[in-house]
């Protein structure tokens, strides 16, 4: 068995990563930028910290593709268990488009907050709303833009990302608690 790990470690050198996500690094802080809710009401997204954030972008209008990465969003969240109160789902809409009446009943436990694509552009450091949308994007507590994920998820990439956001979790439960 020694000699079995001494050619493992130095011959063969496996490369394992078990992380899906993109690390950012370095990481970027929110930005203190204005939002605005769905009833008008303006918020700092600043005030979003001290809660990890899972975060989708996308239009008001919401196609088929949005409406499958929302829904992936969720499910990621949900399979979270016990850990779910550390997290919290934001849809960040980068339009003026209406959001549709028939998905506001799923999106009862998101975050809803219009923001100007120019002021995400700056913060994700993409060129196009397009690419805004082809990614998850994941903050930690303190504020700080830490990970992407791809937006363009099956059941099986969902389960990496949930896998990853358990490791975090669990990584930080000595110094992160539930809630604002």
């Amino acid at each position: 068995p020694v000699v079995a790990s001494y050619f493992t470690y130095y011959v063969i050198q496996p490369k394992g990563d078990p992380r899906f996500g993109e690390l950012i690094q370095p990481t970027r802080a929110i930005p203190d930028v204005v939002a605005t809710d769905l009833n008008g009401q303006t918020h700092s997204l600043v005030s979003l910290r001290k809660q990890w954030l899972l975060i989708s972008v996308g239009s008001g209008g919401c196609d088929a593709a949005c409406q499958e990465r929302l829904y992936y969003q969720r499910q990621i969240l949900v399979g979270l268990g016990k850990e779910r109160d550390r997290t919290e789902w934001i849809w960040l809409i980068h339009d003026d488009l209406a959001v549709s009446p028939s998905l506001l009943p799923g999106l009862k436990e998101a975050t809803l907050l219009r923001v100007k694509p120019s002021d995400l552009m700056a913060w994700f450091q993409l060129n196009t709303t397009a690419e805004l949308e082809n990614h998850f994007y994941l903050v930690d507590p303190m504020g700080e833009w830490m990970m992407r994920f791809p937006g363009q998820l099956d059941k099986a990439s969902a389960m990496k990302v949930r896998k990853d956001l358990e490791r975090l979790l669990r990584a930080s439960s000595s110094w992160d608690t539930a809630g604002r």
